[in-house]
Order: C-alpha cells, then structure tokens, then sequence
C-alpha cells in the first residue's frame, strides 16, 4: 500500500548551528508527498500526541520509539577507491600514497572490479547513515561512472587527475585529462567535481584548462590543500622554477592562480595554512573539508598531519565541514569522524569542540557547501525527510544534546562498531537500509 503520509516516532535532534541543536524527546515527525512526486518532506515536527492527532487511513507509523534520530550526514571528502588501503601503516602521507594506495587504485582499471567494489562500498556507506558529500575516484572513466550509479543520496563526485609525478600506470597525459573532464562534466554537470589530486600531480595548465570547463558546467571542484608540511614543501620546491609561479608565496596561490578557488570549491584538509592563505580562501568562498580520523596520530590509524584550528578558520571566515578521508580515515562512520574531532580538541585543550557542534558540521554545514540546504541537511519544515535511525537510549532529565550523542557513540564496544551503529537509515522517506 502506498501511503500519502508517515508519521515517525522517536527522540530528534536537529542541528541548527555550531551552538544551536533543538532536541524533541519522545517526538514525532509527520511525513507528506503529493500525488506527482514520490518524496516525503517534514510537514510537521513536535511531541507525539500533537502529531499522531493528525493521522488519517492513509498515514503509516514508523515506530521508532526511545531511539535517536538525526538527520542523514555529509561526508565532505573521502576517496571510494582507497577502501582497502584505510587500515594500512601510515608512517608518511606521500610514502604512504606510494606504497600503499596508488597500488590499490590502479587496480580499478579493471571494469569487472571497479564495478564489484563500487556496489560493495556504497551499500555499506548508506548503512553507516552517509547520504551526502563529497567523493574522489580513480583515473578511469568509467570507476567513476560506476560510482554515480551506485550512490544514493546527495554527492559530488570527481575522477583524480594525475599528469606528473605519478606511478606510469596512473599517469594521464594533459590532452587526456582534460578530455576526461569535458566528458564527465559535460555529463553530470552539477554532480561531477573537477579533481585535481594536488598540486604535485596535477600540472597548472591541466588545471586552468579544467577549472574552465568545470564552471561552464556549473559543475564542483576539490582538491588537497597543506595537509603535511613535508607536501607544502615538495610543491614550492616543485613550482618556484616553473613559469608564472616564481613570485608566488603559497600552496593556496597556485590554486588561485589556476582558478582553483571559489563557492564551488572544497579543499581537503587545510591543516597548515598561513594567515593570507586564509584570507584567500575567505575572500574566494573555498570551503575546508576537515578529516579528524585521518589527521589523527598514527597510534589511531590516521597520518599524523596535525590538528586543524577551526577557530581560527572560522574567525577568518572560512565555510567548513566534517569528512572521513577514507582510505586515509581507517573508519567510514561519520559518528567517528565526530567522535575523533571531539576527543582530539579535548585533548589538545581547545574548547568548543563538543558534539553539537559536530553533528552541525556533518550535516547542515555539509549542506551548506553544496548548496543543498534549502532542501537537505536536517529536521526544518518543507526539506526532504532524510534521517538515520539510531539505537534506543534511556534518557534522564540532566541530558542534553552533547550528552545523548557522547552516549550513543560511547555504546559500540569498538570503533570500528560505529560502522554498524544505524539501526535503519532513510533518502526522501525512503528506507534504504535497516537491520
């Protein structure tokens, strides 16, 4: 039977701002679609006898009961292809690349294997809640064409470029890249993002020619940007000598000068970043991608880079966002990506780091940067009902937003048990997974 409402009951959290969640303990949501269009959105949210008041024959309950429920997340950067690689030694970003992920994407040159793995990975990102963001593929076409089909929900997505100092396997030439992207973005136009991998390798006319084609197609672009001082390095040392770089004085400039930069633009990382890069960045629109489980210290599986300052992001007023950095985040949960951004500020002494924040910032704000928001990105009246059931919780009268979340991600015995955390997960009203 189709239903032209849906009323679901549970405790909501709905993230506002960085300082703004409103919570609604024993609540409900009403669910509407017209006749024309198989989306619910939130017609109604409050306490469960105002809402279920308003049940009629044609309404459906999802009893959901002393669960929490959240809105969907946004993964703002992660790569699909680096699945296998997300737990292996990590000593050094580059000689990690080396050894370990270059090997593993060359392996999606394989159509039959590129495929497999794209329907393996996206199953299981919708189960951990992820229903957005922003995605790196491999070199090939058509890994990336896989990708598409098998994602659901809200993402942009962009096959790296690689013209120089890349394994000879995973090297394009520039005529090649940019024929990548006048094809994959004339395609997706607004799903597709321009993907240089960095600065080391990606040459700048491959680049400016790209960012070109990228904004004709209203299209989104991303990249890496000081994640490791030893890469901040490696590209001044690399571009000093090359034409119409000499007199340039950072990481950012080069994007900036390529056309890297704008509203559209995501960069991955943004760890040590001087003050006029930030004002690049301010100026432009750039949004920073922040992967706390992949900046972590090596002892937590991540790559030791460092810990990105939001304050001093935002007191620049630079737009930023939470991300996996999969495969160099070894977990897919957004709820530790949270988890870890959390407990590393904390422990770093820095305040104003707590969980609200960190659901906001993988939701709304991911939103926000893909322009999404007005539709997408948490419990307001008239947005998609787009949301993740997570376990049941005892409540008591001192918990707050910060608490409950601590709780729900403290429940897992072990991290990687965030993974399968989400008892169901919905796309427009949809059930798209449930244990």
């Amino acid at each position: 039977m189709s239903f032209n409402s849906i009323i679901v009951l549970g405790h909501f959290i709905n993230p506002i701002s960085d300082k703004k969640a409103v919570f609604y303990p024993n609540g409900a949501m009403l669910l509407t679609r017209t006749k024309s269009s198989p989306k619910y959105k939130i017609k109604k949210i409050g306490h469960q006898k105002q809402i279920l008041k308003l049940k009629n024959e044609q309404t459906d309950i999802l009893d959901y009961s002393d669960h929490i429920i959240v809105p969907s997340f946004f993964d703002m950067h992660f790569h699909w292809v680096q699945d296998a690689v997300r737990k292996m030694p990590k000593d050094n970003l580059l000689k990690w690349l080396e050894k370990y992920t270059f090997p593993a994407e060359a392996k999606f040159q394989n159509k039959k294997y590129a495929k497999k793995e794209a329907a393996i990975f996206f199953k299981r990102l919708i189960a951990t809640g992820t229903l957005g963001g922003a995605c790196y593929s491999s070199i090939h076409d058509h890994a990336l064409e896989y990708a598409m089909e098998e994602a659901k929900g809200d993402f942009i997505i962009g096959n790296v470029l690689m013209t120089m100092n890349s394994p000879k396997n995973l090297t394009q030439s520039k005529k090649e890249a940019i024929q990548s992207v006048k094809k994959l973005s004339g395609k997706y136009k607004e799903k597709y993002a321009l993907t240089p991998r960095f600065a080391i390798a990606t040459d700048p006319e491959t680049m400016s020619e790209t960012s070109k084609i990228a904004k004709k197609n209203k299209s989104f672009m991303q990249s890496h940007l000081s994640e490791t001082k030893n890469e901040i390095h490696f590209v001044k040392s690399l571009y000093k000598d090359l034409p119409g770089f000499k007199k340039g004085k950072s990481y950012t400039e080069i994007y900036k000068k390529v056309g890297m930069l704008g509203p559209k633009c995501i960069m991955g990382h943004g760890i040590h970043l001087e003050p006029e890069e930030l004002n690049i960045l301010a100026k432009t629109k750039t949004s920073i991608a922040h992967c706390p489980t992949s900046n972590a210290p090596h002892r937590e599986l991540g790559l030791g880079s460092g810990l990105f300052d939001f304050k001093k992001s935002e007191k620049n007023g630079v737009r930023w966002a939470l991300a996996s950095d999969i495969g160099g985040g070894p977990y897919v949960s957004m709820l530790d990506v949270m988890r870890s951004f959390v407990e590393q500020n904390k422990k770093a002494g820095v305040s104003g780091a707590d969980y609200k924040k960190a659901l906001f910032r993988s939701t709304l704000a991911g939103a926000e940067i893909l322009k999404l928001d007005k539709k997408k990105g948490n419990f307001e009246l008239g947005k998609e009902a787009n949301f993740v059931v997570l376990p049941k919780l005892k409540l008591s009268k001192a918990d707050d937003v910060n608490s409950i979340l601590a709780k729900i991600i403290k429940i897992p015995k072990r991290r990687t048990q965030l993974d399968s955390l989400p008892v169901a997960v919905y796309y427009q009203g949809k059930c798209l997974f449930s244990q």
